[in-house]
């Protein structure tokens, strides 16, 4: 007799079938890519949530990519009309260049766009001599800016990469290092541009620069920022791009695809996470009870906004939770901390911002009581 009888054989085909279907329609989070840096990160640019993290805080040679804060700190300590003239030094710099000679006179911001663009050497001495008098005061100006904005573990030699011992960082800081300059206006106008025409003052005729960053040409919504490339530091990327308002941050270091690996890391970002708004800053989020005060209840609203990237399978088990202080008591000051809303994800608190009174609440006295509720009516200053 045979194990599956022709009508038993084809039901169990039919829900085996129907197994498999059900598999393939269940949502399935894909895992992180591969890549090939031997250190690499991807950020998200507005919260600073990292969504990808590989030897995040090995120190390693930047190569190009410390042109990042070279460029940055130019713009907020510059004047970008200002004309340069190119020294000695300057024009005779090794590597990468911008085509400087020595005595050529030439704009601010169209050095910055020579460092930027076509990674000049030249173009990072240029600025720094201009700026300090000498590089190495400049550079030490980097070193303090690296330190304030969280970059810990970066020490820089030079302004523009080129190896020297001690000249390091990690793929974390340059990640802080590119989210801090892409909030400058004129930095992000700058790196997201493939090419630019300057003009050589005193010399009548044109430079052109080109960008060195291959993804502004190949990736949607690719807007920065650095390449970089030593022998000691491998092929290195620090990368942006923009998708519906939403910014990601991608840097690979010492990559044997740097192009492959920062598109799959952003592709990553874009697919598999979300961007969502649990409070706006000043937005009203609800009101507390006030003890003894000229009013009896107060709004309150976030000191900040509460953005938060989840997995895209995990958006609808976010909770916000408000919590306020006991016995709020007057007298109570606008702006005072009073509680805090919080992004809970399966039981974790993930984030957090401060939860503020709106107003102030003055003490109850029995003269305020009456110069609010019978005279300042009687005047007709408020209703």
């Amino acid at each position: 007799m045979p194990l599956f009888q022709p009508g038993k054989r084809l039901f169990w085909i039919a829900i085996f079938l129907l197994v498999i279907i059900f598999l393939n329609t269940l949502p399935v989070c894909a895992g992180p890519p591969p890549v090939t840096a031997s250190a690499a990160v991807l950020m998200d640019a507005r919260t600073g949530t990292l969504l990808y993290a590989k030897e995040p805080y090995t120190k390693r040679a930047p190569a190009s990519t410390t042109k990042i804060l070279t460029g940055v700190l130019a713009i907020e300590l510059g004047d970008l009309q200002d004309v340069v003239v190119i020294s000695n030094k300057a024009g005779c710099t090794e590597g990468s260049t911008a085509e400087l000679r020595p005595g050529d006179r030439i704009r601010l911001e169209d050095l910055l766009h020579g460092a930027l663009l076509p990674s000049g050497n030249d173009a990072c001495v240029a600025i720094a001599e201009h700026l300090c008098g000498r590089e190495e005061i400049f550079v030490e100006l980097m070193n303090h800016k690296a330190k304030a904005i969280g970059a810990w573990d970066t020490n820089f030699r030079n302004s523009h990469g080129l190896h020297e011992p001690g000249h390091y960082t990690t793929a974390y800081d340059l990640a802080l290092l590119a989210r801090y300059a892409l909030q400058n206006r004129k930095f992000q106008e700058i790196v997201r541009r493939k090419r630019r025409v300057v003009e050589v003052e005193g010399e009548g005729w044109q430079r052109y620069f080109s960008s060195t960053n291959q993804l502004l040409w190949e990736y949607e919504g690719a807007d920065g920022v650095k390449t970089g490339t030593t022998l000691e530091a491998g092929p290195c990327l620090v990368a942006s791009a923009t998708r519906e308002g939403r910014q990601l941050i991608s840097v690979v270091l010492n990559s044997a695809d740097r192009w492959g690996d920062s598109v799959r890391l952003l592709d990553y970002g874009f697919n598999e996470f979300s961007l969502l708004s649990l409070a706006k800053q000043g937005e009203r989020a609800g009101e507390a009870r006030v003890v003894g005060g000229l009013v009896d209840r107060v709004p309150l609203v976030p000191a900040r906004d509460l953005n938060v990237v989840v997995p895209r399978d995990k958006g609808r088990k976010l909770e916000r939770v408000v919590e306020i202080r006991e016995n709020l008591t007057a007298p109570l000051g606008a702006g005072e901390v009073v509680g805090e809303i919080r992004a809970v994800l399966e039981g974790e608190t993930i984030e957090k911002v401060p939860l503020i009174a709106a107003a102030q609440v003055p003490r109850w006295t029995l003269g305020r009581a009456l110069l609010l509720k019978v005279y300042l009516p009687l005047l007709g200053l408020i209703k």
